[in-house]
This record gives structure tokens, C-alpha cells and sequence, in this order.
């Protein structure tokens, strides 16, 4: 082993290099070699196949966002669970005190989800047909 500790990054920023000299590469070549044969076809927004109505640049209402926040935000929430699924078994072999207190541990993260879901829910976040 060496002295210096920057030699353990060399791959890793080797590997960067190379990443972006073929990203660049790939890119360069694409608007260079590539075809441009603009059409009205080409140039119309795509949605699944139907024909675009309204226009692409509607206001959409804030609660969208903020329902998908709070989806987003309970769904890393739920994340958490299946590390401590997978390992509370080993909590309970390893003594069935530690197994009680990982239980607690995690019927308080639990409840404290539960009170921001209902606090949500009382505020009529959740509730689409509002507006």
C-alpha cells in the first residue's frame, strides 16, 4: 500500500473520464451524423398516439405537486420497513429484549406516519374533488 490515499480513486476517475469522453463522443456523432428531416408530423407533441388537445403549456394546479410530494414522501417512508423486516429476526435471536425494543422502536416511527397521514388528511390535502 502506499502513502497517498488519492491512488484508491484512480479507477473511479478513469472510469468517470471514460463515461463522460463517450457521452460526449455518442453526442457529438448524433448531431453530426444524424438525419434532420424536420415535418409537421415530427414537430407535433406526442401523447400516446391521439391527437394533442389544449395547450402544452396549461397551468396545472399546485395540488398535483403536492400530492405527488406527499406520495413520494410516504413511499421513502415505507422504504424503511424492509430493512428492519429483514433483521428483526436476528433482533429476536439475539435477545428477546432487543427483539421487544426494535418492535417499539418501530410502532413509534409507525405512529408518527400515521399522525402526519392524518394531519394530512384533515387538511383536505388528499381530497381531489376540493377543487
Amino acid at each position: 500500500m502506499t502513502d497517498s490515499g488519492l491512488q484508491a480513486y484512480t479507477p473511479l476517475l478513469l472510469h468517470l473520464l471514460i463515461a463522460t469522453a463517450l457521452a460526449g463522443a455518442l453526442t457529438a456523432a448524433s448531431v453530426l451524423i444524424g438525419w434532420r428531416r424536420p415535418s409537421r408530423a415530427k414537430q407535433q407533441p406526442y401523447e400516446c398516439g391521439m391527437e394533442p388537445t389544449g395547450d402544452a403549456r396549461a397551468p396545472i394546479s399546485v395540488r398535483f405537486y403536492l400530492v405527488a410530494m406527499v406520495f413520494i414522501l410516504f413511499d421513502v417512508e415505507a422504504i424503511f420497513l424492509y430493512p428492519w423486516a429483514y433483521i428483526y429476526r436476528d433482533f429476536i435471536n439475539m435477545s428477546p429484549r432487543i427483539g421487544m425494543y426494535g418492535f417499539l422502536e418501530m410502532m413509534v416511527y409507525i405512529a408518527i406516519l400515521l399522525v402526519g397521514y392524518f394531519y394530512l388528511w384533515k387538511k383536505g390535502a388528499l381530497d381531489w374533488h376540493k377543487y
